[in-house]
């Protein structure tokens, strides 16, 4: 909630002051990416958080691999509908929604657990 909270106030925010959406999508993801890497490795799967070593740099490197898979899917969501004239803050709930059920899918089955 909190990642999300950052990443839809940073996007609402950047769209007002004139950036393109696909951009402010892509944008506001990276930064609310970072919010939650400290988040889940914290609290929603500190239990299944790698020791430091090899292990632990190949956990970052797949949770990095998911999120630039739920920044592709953000960043095309919003940019299709921007292009199709469909309102970009209806377009990034779709890509919020899509792309939350396939990264925790992939961290989940993938990432945390290593």
């Amino acid at each position: 909630v909190c990642a999300l909270a950052v990443d839809v106030a940073l996007f609402l925010s950047l769209t007002a002051a004139g950036t393109l959406p696909v951009w402010a999508s892509a944008i506001s993801y990276s930064v609310g990416i970072v919010v939650h890497w400290l988040l889940s490795s914290r609290k929603v799967f500190n239990d299944r958080v790698a020791e430091r070593g090899a292990v632990r740099y190949r956990q970052k490197a797949l949770f990095l691999v998911s999120a630039i898979i739920g920044l592709a899917v953000t960043a095309a969501i919003v940019g299709i509908a921007d292009q199709l004239g469909i309102d970009v803050r209806l377009a990034k709930l779709v890509a919020i929604f899509t792309s939350f059920q396939l990264t925790y899918f992939l961290r989940n089955r993938a990432v945390f657990q290593l």
